[in-house]
């Protein structure tokens, strides 16, 4: 593996291509980014070798695709047009069911593995790029048996080499569970957010009192909307069917509290606390 194109040089695609210099030095990086500060910042910090068109992907041996995900599926069947037979071009989009459809009858779709490493930070950009993002983190490659076995041999060579964990998923499942796990989450944060920045307004003090519980809970509200809401829209279905089910999950819990039911309160949460033993083990 000597030429590897990174379309997108934020987090991921950012984080990838650091760990890669760092593990492979004698890899050349190529960065392809509409931001030319994100060009600009990339080249500055050595974290791309050099730049160009989206005609770079024809030399290339690995494409990773880390852009929004409505862009991928857009752009992706055009990058499966330029590339050679030997080319392996790899997604990490948070959304997996519409890239998988754009390209399922692309004369090239042996040349394509979507994967979707759940691994990042709420900062974006090429900035945000950190060395070992990936390390012992769960990457869900979707859609596996479609991709040429050699390609998929390369492929899983470089996530051992960042050191990933390996899981297979349909495109189905993968859009449905990840909505629960990190689509809700998000919305929760940027939903809390916003309710706490409103009342601000009356009350100046109230962030004066927030301490760490609150950082936490609201971290993902920093996250890039540019990115987010492209994944909300392409799994709109899955997103409101665990929205709905979450709303409940409070009208209930208020519910208690207006009953002054605090024994089934204490139930709930004592029940929930065993989300510790799933955890578990998870930085």
């Amino acid at each position: 593996m000597k030429n590897v194109v990174v379309i997108g040089i934020g987090l991921i695609g950012g984080s990838m291509v650091k760990d890669l210099k760092k593990l492979r030095p004698e890899i050349k990086i190529i960065g392809v980014d509409a931001n030319e500060a994100h060009i600009t910042a990339a080249l500055n910090s050595g974290l791309i070798d050099e730049t160009g068109d989206l005609a770079v992907v024809a030399d290339a041996d690995v494409v990773i695709l880390s852009i929004p995900v409505d862009a991928s599926v857009k752009l992706l069947p055009e990058i499966l047009d330029l590339i050679a037979d030997d080319t392996l071009v790899i997604d990490v989009g948070s959304t997996k069911q519409d890239i998988c459809k754009a390209v399922e009858h692309h004369p090239n779709r042996r040349n394509y593995l979507a994967a979707h490493p759940i691994a990042g930070t709420e900062f974006s950009g090429p900035q945000a790029a950190i060395n070992d993002l990936f390390k012992q983190k769960t990457n869900i490659i979707c859609d596996v048996e479609k991709t040429a076995f050699k390609l998929q041999e390369r492929a899983l060579s470089l996530f051992s080499d960042l050191g990933m964990r390996i899981r297979y998923m349909n495109p189905e499942s993968h859009d449905k569970h990840i909505a629960y796990v990190s689509h809700l989450s998000h919305i929760s944060s940027f939903m809390l957010g916003k309710t706490v920045i409103e009342k601000e307004r009356n009350e100046r003090d109230i962030f004066d009192m927030a301490g760490s519980g609150f950082a936490s809970t609201v971290r993902l509200a920093k996250s890039s909307p540019e990115m987010w809401t492209p994944i909300f829209k392409q799994n709109k279905t899955n997103v409101v069917e665990t929205l709905n089910e979450y709303i409940n999950n409070l009208n209930q819990f208020k519910n208690l509290l207006e009953s002054d039911d605090f024994e089934a309160i204490f139930d709930e949460m004592k029940n929930t606390n065993r989300i510790k033993d799933i955890l578990k083990g998870i930085a």
